[in-house]
């Protein structure tokens, strides 16, 4: 443990997890990667929490234990002889580590489990094809022989999309599939395969003159919080959302035209801008989560890339009510979109400002002198970008709103704070789970008018359970509302206590009428009440799709989106339509 100033501060685990151990899986992004909660933020936990230094001093069930176990492999020595026929005998995977490796996401159940050493829901095989042409080949002969047919990107899913619930094969796309087919300039497009990570995208594009001899650089537009270790396949069939998605769009609006392999054989659409061919096969294969299919690659649309021209910003209001009037402004005003678009609700603005270091400097002071009091101010923050006239302007008319509704300028500081661990703050999960303390998020997507009591409702749900911290922003936000961002941080140990705790959540966000998901997609987590949501008439869409790609039911079973899930686990909140 360390000290400073004779103050106790716990003695984080900061070692790279035990190679083969389950820490090892559970661990977010680069295994020799950290990030600590700061002194305030420590004492913020201490004091909700009802914990002393005495509690930071213990540490519990950590995983760092070797995967050990016995789940007997179904598949017969033929088929697992016909996989290293297509693959070749070195991508066919059958040790315990790589089938438990790629069977769980990044969800805190996920997470618990692990450390728990508890094992289910795995694939027989893992399987790493090399092309379209072998994952056709995978998919054929599955269908023959009825195995189910799972996908593994980057493995950041936080809905238990991932989880091989019938065995089988699972198909893991990070190792050979990653490979850029075609960059266009002309039409500002580049196609990938689904393997390919974000950092190797925006890599790519920001270096096309060298690497294509192109005119100018460019980039996707599209930063999810696990941008460093998810997939462009991940993207596209959860239709996600980057952090800079106001201005940029979600996946749907980035992609222009998409390749699956099927059951009943390859769909493919065109890559045009726009056309009036009949409903869209493009919007029906997003969202699917490899129900109907495997999407093996992607064109999508690219920016140029002007870092340069970013304006950033951030601003204090003094309560939410004024926040969230200055943000519909904003979205409605037709002068174009910032880029990132953040603001905090007061609970998660007094965590912001411990763990951006603003609190107790001159801008804090300067906030508390001009009336902007903890627990009740709101910090909004974000940037403009783009062609240099259009992020000024925006930049200008955001500043223009912001003081109509009393917001105080606190610099492009804040931001900069933010920016900095934008991508790095799932690294903290690990550090509070070796205490008993559970963090995890819930989202939701919701209109303006109906915003005030999603918000209300999910909160006093939220709060309900004693000594809880309950965070939330709204991000991704357009003309008609907003997404609306859960994050809550409690004293959790059981697996039990914490599925109660989160279908509580979602039964709430289900009874005020939200959204189950604006990025995050359904999986087999939010499936229960995804029929809740959309109502019985548009499920028997969906299954009436699943039946036409996957006659045989081998494509992602055990429950994603709601498909072949059991009436007896729906969850029916509001009429069903």
């Amino acid at each position: 443990m360390s000290k400073d100033n004779n103050e106790f501060y716990p003695d984080w685990y900061e070692e790279a997890p035990p190679e083969g151990s389950y820490r090892s899986i559970l661990k977010w992004g680069d295994p020799k990667e950290f990030k600590h909660p700061n002194k305030k933020l420590y004492a913020l936990m201490k004091k909700t929490f009802n914990m002393t230094d005495e509690d930071f001093k213990v540490k519990q069930k950590m995983g760092l234990e070797k995967v050990d176990f016995n789940v007997p492999i179904k598949l017969k020595d033929e088929q697992i002889k016909r996989f290293k026929e297509i693959v070749g005998e070195e991508n066919v995977k059958i040790d315990n580590y790589s089938r438990l490796q790629i069977a769980y996401g990044k969800t805190m159940v996920d997470l618990m489990r692990l450390r728990e050493g508890i094992v289910e829901n795995l694939p027989d095989v893992v399987l790493h094809p090399r092309s379209k042409e072998d994952i056709a080949e995978i998919v054929k002969y599955c269908n023959e022989q009825n195995i189910a047919v799972y996908v593994y990107g980057g493995g950041s899913s936080v809905t238990r999309g991932v989880e091989c619930v019938n065995g089988g094969v699972s198909l893991d796309m990070r190792v050979h599939m990653n490979k850029v087919v075609k960059f266009n300039e002309i039409n500002q497009t580049i196609t990938v395969e689904a393997g390919m990570s974000g950092p190797d995208l925006e890599k790519t594009l920001n270096n096309a003159p060298e690497l294509f001899n192109a005119k100018r650089r460019y980039t996707c537009g599209h930063f999810p919080q696990s941008f460093e270790y998810s997939a462009v396949g991940g993207w596209v069939v959860t239709r996600g959302a980057g952090q800079n998605s106001t201005y940029y769009g979600k996946i749907e609006d980035i992609v222009v035209c998409q390749e699956y392999v099927t059951p009943i054989g390859i769909i493919k659409t065109e890559e045009f801008p726009a056309n009036a061919t009949g409903p869209s096969i493009d919007q029906i294969m997003m969202g699917s989560e490899g129900t109907f299919g495997v999407l093996v690659n992607v064109t999508l649309k690219v920016f140029r890339y002007m870092p340069e021209n970013i304006k950033r910003f951030s601003y204090i209001f003094k309560n939410w009510e004024d926040a969230r009037n200055a943000a519909r402004e904003i979205m409605q005003g037709q002068f174009g979109f910032p880029s990132v678009f953040r603001l905090s609700d007061p609970e998660e603005t007094d965590v912001a400002l411990k763990l951006y270091g603003v609190e107790g400097t001159f801008i804090d002071t300067m906030m508390s002198m001009k009336g902007y009091k903890p627990m009740e101010r709101c910090l909004f923050l974000g940037f403009t970008e783009g062609e240099k006239h259009f992020s000024n302007l925006v930049n200008r008319r955001v500043k223009k709103i912001c003081k109509k509704y009393g917001a105080m300028y606190t610099t492009g500081y804040v931001t900069k704070g933010w920016e900095h661990g934008r991508f790095r703050d799932p690294y903290m999960r690990e550090d509070l789970q070796d205490y008993g303390i559970m963090t995890d998020t819930l989202e939701c997507s919701v209109t303006w008018d109906q915003m005030k009591e999603v918000h209300e409702g999910v909160r006093k749900f939220c709060k309900s359970r004693p000594n809880t911290i309950c965070m939330t922003h709204m991000s991704h936000v357009y003309p008609q509302g907003a997404n609306l961002y859960f994050i809550f941080i409690a004293k959790i140990n059981e697996i039990d206590d914490y599925l109660s705790y989160q279908y509580g959540i979602l039964d709430n966000m289900q009874k005020y009428g939200a959204a189950m998901s604006h990025h995050h997609g359904i999986g087999k987590m939010t499936a229960p009440w995804l029929e809740g949501q959309i109502g019985k008439n548009q499920i028997e869409v969906y299954r009436a799709l699943k039946k036409h790609f996957d006659p045989k039911g081998i494509m992602n079973p055990g429950g994603t989106i709601a498909l072949d899930l059991p009436d007896s686990k729906r969850r029916f909140m509001r009429e069903p339509w």
